[in-house]
């Protein structure tokens, strides 16, 4: 059994459908806040984690630099999504450690295929 996909999407309604499409695929979303400790992350087995730049701020910079710096959690992917026009902050995502940013329309798009594609991280199948 793999982990979960960490969700930091304070939206309701996006977190809505995010969920929504997960259940539909067998894929299991646990919704976090911005600031979960690295320890926490690395023992729920996180697949990946998912994170709205926009309704998460600076603080959500800070947390991915702190997940990335920490040995456990380094080799987790992050994913961030943010309206198109904050080319800053899409840059600043990257530079913090994102290792995909989208433009939150391109994430809604793909949403199916991208959680399919992080749900299969080490080899692990989806249903």
């Amino acid at each position: 059994m793999t982990g979960p996909i960490i969700t930091c999407v304070p939206d309701i309604f996006f977190m809505a459908k995010i969920r929504e499409t997960a259940k539909a695929l067998g894929i299991t979303i646990v919704a976090h806040d911005v600031g979960r400790s690295p320890a926490a992350v690395a023992e729920s087995e996180a697949q990946a984690v998912i994170v709205d730049l926009n309704s998460c701020g600076s603080s959500a910079l800070d947390w991915i630099c702190t997940l990335k710096s920490d040995p456990a959690t380094h080799p987790i992917p992050i994913v961030g999504f943010a309206s198109h026009v904050q080319q800053e902050l899409i840059n600043a995502a990257l530079e913090a450690g994102c290792n995909t940013v989208l433009a939150r329309s391109a994430f809604t798009q793909k949403l199916p295929s991208l959680l399919k594609s992080l749900a299969k991280r080490d080899g692990a199948e989806n249903p």
